[in-house]
Order: structure tokens, then sequence, then C-alpha cells
């Protein structure tokens, strides 16, 4: 048995920890994935993503078993009616208590080198990792047809299929 005094500390030591499971602040809400084609290259997944927590949070990566290669990825206005779409190399803030939408033509999850058909109806497996709440595992389903809620582009001058 410990000393009273190493045991108080080990306590304290421990409850101090246990903040940083704070994963049960984080909610994912609505998602879904699309593929723009069957048997397309890429793929990409949106999302709401709410943080109940009091802190802020930060989504920093997401993988996949179904793509070589997942990313964080938005939109940027090149002008003239051309976006751009890019790696969201930093990540996305989370609010505390607040939300983040990820839209098609905004912020959203992209699947690059598709090991396998998004088909219609099925779900697919991503894993979120954030900075506070760690590794998030959403089953997303599969809807192809899916007209957007909170937004929206026209991919035709988007270059998806290339990969770094």
């Amino acid at each position: 048995m410990f000393p009273s005094h190493v045991s108080r500390a080990v306590l304290a030591a421990a409850f101090i920890t246990l903040p940083t499971f704070a994963f049960a602040d984080i909610v994912i809400d609505d998602p879904y994935a699309r593929a723009s084609r069957p048997n397309a290259p890429t793929g990409a997944a949106f999302m709401m993503i709410k943080n109940t927590g009091e802190t802020a949070d930060r989504l920093v990566s997401a993988t996949s078993d179904i793509a070589k290669r997942v990313e964080l990825h938005t939109h940027i206005d090149q002008g003239e009616g051309v976006m751009k779409m890019v790696e969201i190399e930093e990540g996305i803030e989370i609010p505390a208590g607040g939300t983040h939408m990820m839209v098609r033509g905004g912020d959203h999850v992209m699947f690059m080198g598709l090991t396998e058909s998004l088909e219609q109806g099925e779900e697919v497996s991503v894993t979120l990792t954030f900075e506070q709440a760690g590794d998030v595992t959403v089953m997303i389903p599969v809807d192809n047809e899916r007209k957007p809620k909170h937004g929206h582009m026209n991919h035709g001058h988007m270059n998806h299929g290339k990969t770094n």
C-alpha cells in the first residue's frame, strides 16, 4: 500500500487527466457520402459537427478503409467562376457550444483513390480525429441521389481525380 500522501497525489493526477476524454462533446449530425459518378476515383462526405462542450476542438484528420487517402478539403474562389479544391492542412476548428457545416461546395471530407465504389444505400466507416476528443468513428450512409440542404456548387470545374 502507498503512503497516504502518495495515493492522494496519484488520485489528483488521475482526476486532472479525465477531461481529455471529451469525445462525448462531439456530435456528428446528418452525415452522408456520395461519389461524383459510378465507379468514380473520388468521393466526399458531408455532415454537421456539433461541439456541445465548453472548450473549442479541432478536426485534424480523417481516415477510412474505402480510400487510399482521406483529406479535409475546402473550395477557394479563383475568380471568373472557377473554384479550386484544396486541403485544409491546419484542420477545422469546432467552437465551444458551436457547429461547423461540412457541405457540398464548402468544407468536406474527401476520399481520394477509392478502393471500392460508393454504392447507393450502403454505409462507409470514417474515423474523424479531433485534437481534444480523439478518434470518433462514424458510419456514414451513401446517398448519391441526395439533394443538399445547406450548400451546393457545380463540381464541373473541379479536378477531383488528381492526387499528389
